[in-house]
């Protein structure tokens, strides 16, 4: 493996989906297409545009057929949706979606309370999507909420990750994100589970889903990193949460996370610019402020003008003895 390659990291956008899901306000079917249009030029690997989740349950993704049907799609960017059964995959499949991302919680309670069945039965599930999906060219990742602790049963054993994970491998599903859902992961944590499923299945496209509800986001996706991961999830502005963490903020940002692996000399393939610009009118699409930090300080480098009496050797030796 070159240098280059082990630098090269790949970033999946899930503002639409993840972010737009929770919003308290629906965010009009032009405007995301707009805004996946625009995140389509970015250099983004991969974007998560919505959810063909049942409109009464998820009433801020309803337009998931309009959405699809509308985005410019650019080649070598992969729109990734939601699917929650067979009805929401024959749906996506109609729209002719690149990948479709399957999810269930490691804790049985946390899958109760967000998908309303057990773990068993969305297993089943599971399998009948993927028998469904039958020998098509349409990716199938498989996502686990809760990987790293469940706001009700606590943390969640090792064992019991490495378990699902065959678990999916052996129904057919190619992929597997590990989700930090309510922001419960620590670093060393993120390590050993890392490891553990590197070690075990070095072939498999991992992907690491980090929130930031705890403000250890960013240092979670370090501790990935050196383990050897390179595809991450993150959402634009920071939009995101959970809604059984309360105080949670959202996900990792895709513009701080972008800045910091640039900063540290990986190739993310993303114009950090032109994703700034995009975030800064974020903010207005969904009527509030968002998290991301660099939006509002600039990148690292950003130069200032100096302080008028810091043009001269003297002025610099008065400010100076001021502070």
């Amino acid at each position: 493996m070159t240098v280059a390659t082990r630098n090269r990291l790949y970033i999946n956008d899930v503002a639409l989906r993840d972010g737009f899901q929770i919003e308290p306000n629906f965010v009009e079917t032009e405007e995301k297409v707009k805004l996946i249009n625009r995140l389509s030029e970015t250099g983004l690997a991969k974007i998560e545009a919505t959810s063909f989740t049942s409109p009464k349950a998820i009433p801020n993704l309803r337009d998931a057929e309009q959405v699809m049907r509308a985005i410019k799609r650019v080649p070598g960017v992969v729109y990734t949706v939601l699917v929650p059964n067979v009805k929401g995959c024959e749906r996506a499949l109609s729209c002719n979606v690149d990948e479709i991302n399957l999810v269930m919680s490691a804790s049985q309670a946390h899958n109760r309370a967000n998908l309303r069945m057990s773990c068993e039965q969305s297993l089943a599930q599971f399998a009948e999507i993927v028998k469904f999906v039958g020998p098509s060219s349409v990716f199938i990742n498989g996502s686990i909420s809760t990987s790293f602790g469940c706001p009700f049963d606590g943390w969640i054993p090792e064992a019991r990750v490495l378990e699902l994970v065959q678990q999916f491998l052996d129904t057919g599903i190619k992929g597997v994100t590990l989700c930090d859902t309510t922001g419960m992961a620590n670093p060393e944590q993120v390590r050993r589970l890392c490891d553990a499923v590197l070690q075990r299945w070095p072939e498999v496209p991992f992907t690491l889903h980090f929130h930031n509800t705890r403000g250890m986001g960013l240092a979670n996706v370090l501790a990935a990193l050196g383990t050897g991961m390179r595809n991450f999830d993150a959402s634009l502005g920071g939009l995101g949460g959970c809604p059984f963490a309360p105080g949670a903020t959202g996900n990792v940002c895709t513009e701080d996370m972008v800045h910091m692996l640039e900063q540290m000399g990986y190739d993310t393939g993303v114009n950090l610019d032109a994703l700034i610009e995009i975030a800064k009118d974020l903010a207005g699409i969904v009527g509030h402020d968002v998290p991301g930090q660099v939006i509002k300080a600039g990148k690292a480098d950003r130069k200032y003008p100096k302080p008028a009496w810091a043009t001269d050797a003297a002025g610099q030796v008065a400010g100076a003895n001021k502070v």
